[in-house]
């Protein structure tokens, strides 16, 4: 109770604290941070028996097991090396395969057939022109290592008109709860580690000691002020100075 009461107090530090806070997380968001763009395609896995290597099956609707085997399959071809390579080459970008790997990733949508490519860069035309190149080249990929696969495009790409990254909201709900946290951290170790009494009350409810006697700060205009070798002393050095002028 004493450490929310000590909280309570100091509420507009708190306060002031959660505003600077989310004030620098919306800044670093905004203006420090490279913003990026995020461009989708998607393409469609038909249900057709196949086969990889020396193995067949096939799929339906309802195995959706079988279902995200094969999507696992198409994101290893996707993210294998001669792919990217050729994903590099007729894209015109100058990235190398670890960079194109990190800024393409691949799922399937909701467990369905529906096959979803997403690529993440800080130029939106880039990422649309990316993914875009990407649909067109992994259905031969795909075709040339897995017998009597079909994959056509669904929806191409487009120039995305917002930043996928970084979340402004985010950021400034995370630095407005790290400046609370802060302040009130803060507030706790003061209160934990503060020894000073400040009246008989204090005595009586925190250890429970008989007030003998107290000395009154005569110097001090609060009528609830006490003696304080701290601040007495100078402030009576001072009014004796002030008097003897």
């Amino acid at each position: 109770l004493q450490i929310l009461a000590a909280i309570w107090h100091r509420a507009w530090i708190v306060v002031l604290a959660a505003i600077i806070g989310a004030g620098a997380g919306f800044s670093i968001a905004e203006f420090v941070i490279t913003p990026k763009y995020k461009s989708q395609a998607l393409l469609y896995v038909n249900n057709t028996s196949i086969s990889v290597g020396g193995t067949s099956f096939s799929i339906s609707s309802g195995e959706l097991t079988a279902a995200q085997k094969l999507v696992d399959t198409y994101i290893v071809i996707l993210q294998s090396r001669s792919t990217l390579n050729d994903v590099i080459k007729k894209s015109g970008v100058d990235y190398t395969y670890s960079e194109m790997r990190e800024m393409v990733a691949a799922s399937a949508v909701n467990n369905t057939e529906i096959f979803s490519i997403s690529v993440t860069s800080e130029n939106p035309e880039e990422a649309e022109r990316i993914a875009n190149v990407i649909a067109k080249i992994l259905p031969e990929k795909i075709a040339e290592i897995v017998d009597g696969s079909s994959v056509r495009i669904v929806d191409y790409a487009i120039v995305p008109s917002s930043k996928a990254s970084p979340s402004t909201l985010r950021f400034t709900a995370i630095g407005l709860l790290l400046g609370v946290f802060a302040v009130c951290a803060i507030i706790v170790v003061r209160e934990l580690t503060d020894t000073q009494i400040r009246s008989e009350d204090y005595l009586i409810q925190t250890y429970n000691l008989p007030v003998l006697a107290v000395i009154p700060d005569l110097f001090n205009t609060k009528k609830t002020g006490y003696y304080s070798k701290y601040s007495a002393y100078g402030d009576a050095d001072k009014s004796q100075k002030e008097g003897g002028k």
